[in-house]
């Protein structure tokens, strides 16, 4: 499909679209305009009767209610406020070079350059439309000329909608390759400029908001049976001009990437390729790597220069992408920014409150954190915080100090009162049996009492099918710990978030409901068996450190990791998993045994 063939497929279905709107307009002024022909009528000694003087008496009052519920409805859908995604300004001032590069790629594509730049802390880009009245001051209107709009050419529309860049593209890409990955979209401009496509959008926008706003909960009866009556004619609406718009938005997209072949044709199949190295370095690096930081009340603040160093590390791993040190040398798309940092710097606090849900800014539970204090600002407190919780839920159980001629006199936390206790002989079954009781006096977690040991609101995936094949006292610690862990995150705490809190990241920040956020989230809740192997692991670390001169690490790939004689150890896992499912120690204390690391010593806990 050419961009001629698209572009008037697209504004064909927009026709469609705003049909649509004008029969509906159409049925809400029917009745009045009977309704005037029926008092016209009784007017000039035309329409006389008893029945005439009936249908006027019925109709004319319903006629009247029609245009008010009509007015109501388009009030509602004129004024609901269309969403917005949550994104950071970057004005001209800040990266004149970016605006440039912009201006020149639409000027080589023929189609209006966009109105504004803001970046998102994902790896996708797209044109977003904030020229609604609640997205700030009404815009000026220009003049330009696009592809198959004929006499409608010169009509007056809307400025260009407002290119969304992805952040981790600039600090990963080079220039080049970013250009070739944003001519496809800013060539939407050209298609999104004509007065009907613009309509049509508009219309279906505040379709979806009316929706929107209708679904909203309010507690009086009168809203609620209004804003009801509003949310299903706006639904029926969209219903009747669903595939008109898909198909809209489908001929819009086949214009811009057809428009968009004459510009860095062959650059942007390079560039695609490292679009989809971008998505999995991110990936990878948010639910390693800043999700554990995230929890620990920590934002990394340079998230999108984390992102070249977790693609460096994995192009270095596995021999990705040939020609790549010649690649790095070109020049990177984030200097096209004057303040790299700070704009890092904002996109990392959004992307922690999208994908986790963290406060507007920094706090006493919320503050931000550098690449080179994260080893030891989120690997060692993280671990030193499981251990304490770990040990304070055994003294929760009842469950003893580690006895034994190298036990400590003094009752401190060791790693060997662990292990007793998970590798109890009386209690250790073969993988895969089903957990008959508990330890200590423990309650059986499928047993009756296993409520006792959650708190309210806590997750439950405590049953036998996420417990399965693991030990009697594995299990019931997990259920144990699950529950404390729900009930510190189910405590007020100053890094809640507030609606009300401003977002130093975006002035528009108002502009998006934040009050259920994460509006991503990363992972599901971690479940029973999870909690334990984290807590085990450490345990285990935190031994490592005090008796064995362990280091907290950081893995650009993996996130925390210990490092023994500046290596990474890359086989506790597996030992860990043992001990929790089979109640066999012997794997894990043999490692522990070659690397030097003292279970029955005491280690410093929180």
């Amino acid at each position: 499909m050419g961009v001629e063939a698209g572009a008037q497929a697209a504004r064909a279905r927009a026709l469609a679209v705003l049909r649509i709107r004008s029969r509906a307009l159409a049925v809400a002024l029917l009745p009045a305009a009977v309704a005037v022909i029926l008092l016209a009528g009784a007017a000039g000694d035309r329409l006389e009767g008893p029945v005439w003087d009936t249908a006027r008496w019925v109709l004319t009052p319903f006629a009247v209610l029609v245009l008010l519920a009509a007015a109501g409805i388009a009030l509602v859908v004129a004024r609901a406020r269309p969403a917005m995604s949550p994104t950071v300004p970057v004005t001209e001032e800040a990266a004149p070079d970016l605006y440039r590069m912009v201006r020149d790629l639409a000027d080589r594509l023929d189609v209006p350059a966009p109105s504004a730049i803001a970046l998102t802390p994902d790896c996708d880009s797209w044109l977003e439309d904030r020229t609604h009245p609640a997205h700030g001051p009404p815009p000026a209107e220009e003049h330009h000329d696009i592809a198959g709009a004929g006499r409608q050419a010169h009509r007056r529309h809307p400025v260009a909608p407002v290119l969304v860049i992805g952040s981790p593209f600039l600090w990963w890409m080079r220039v080049g390759e970013l250009r070739a990955v944003l001519a496809p979209v800013i060539a939407g401009t050209g298609p999104s400029a004509h007065p009907d496509i613009a309509a049509a959008r508009r219309f279906v926008r505040g379709l979806d908001a009316a929706v929107a706003v209708a679904s909203a909960p309010r507690r009086e009866p009168v809203s609620r049976v209004v804003l009801a009556g509003v949310g299903w004619v706006a639904r029926l609406l969209l219903r009747s001009c669903r595939v008109h718009a898909g198909e809209m938005e489908r001929g819009v997209a086949a214009a811009a990437a057809e428009r968009a072949q004459a510009v860095d044709y062959g650059l942007r199949i390079v560039a695609q390729e490292q679009v989809g190295l971008a998505y999995a370095g991110w990936d990878r690096l948010l639910t390693r790597v800043a999700l554990p930081a995230w929890r620990m009340g920590r934002w990394p603040s340079r998230l999108d220069a984390g992102v070249v160093a977790a693609l460096t590390e994995l192009s270095r791993r596995d021999r990705l992408a040939e020609g790549f040190a010649s690649r790095l040398g070109e020049r990177p798309a984030c200097d096209l920014l004057e303040e790299p940092g700070t704009v890092d710097e904002a996109a990392s606090l959004l992307a922690a409150r999208l994908f986790h849900g963290g406060p507007a800014g920094s706090g006493p539970d919320w503050s931000p954190v550098d690449w080179s204090e994260y080893p030891d600002e989120v690997v060692d407190r993280k671990w030193r915080l499981d251990a304490a919780r770990l040990h304070r839920v055994l003294d929760t159980m009842g469950v003893r100090p580690a006895s034994g001629p190298t036990a400590p006199a003094t009752g401190a936390p060791t790693l060997s009162r662990v292990l007793d206790h998970l590798a109890d002989p009386g209690t250790a079954r073969p993988a895969g049996s089903t957990p008959a009781g508990s330890p200590a006096g423990g309650p059986a977690v499928s047993g009756p009492d296993t409520a006792s040991a959650r708190a309210p609101g806590a997750p439950d995936p405590l049953d036998d099918e996420d417990l399965s094949g693991t030990t009697a006292p594995s299990a019931t610690l997990a259920a144990r710990l699950s529950a404390e862990l729900a009930r510190e995150e189910a405590a007020p705490s100053p890094a809640t978030p507030s609606p009300a809190s401003p977002s130093p990241a975006s002035d528009a920040a108002a502009l998006w409901d934040d009050r259920a956020l994460p509006l991503f989230p990363l992972q599901p809740p971690r479940t029973a068996r999870e909690l334990l192997a984290d807590h085990l692991t450490a345990m285990v670390c935190c031994a490592a450190m005090d008796t064995a001169g362990a280091a907290p690490g950081l893995d650009w790939l993996d996130g925390p990791t210990l490092l023994i004689d500046g290596e990474r150890t890359a086989d506790l896992a597996p030992k860990v998993l043992t001990l929790i499912e089979d109640g066999d120690a012997t794997p894990l204390r043999v490692w522990l045994s070659q690397l030097g690391i003292r279970p029955e010593k005491p280690v410093r806990l929180g």
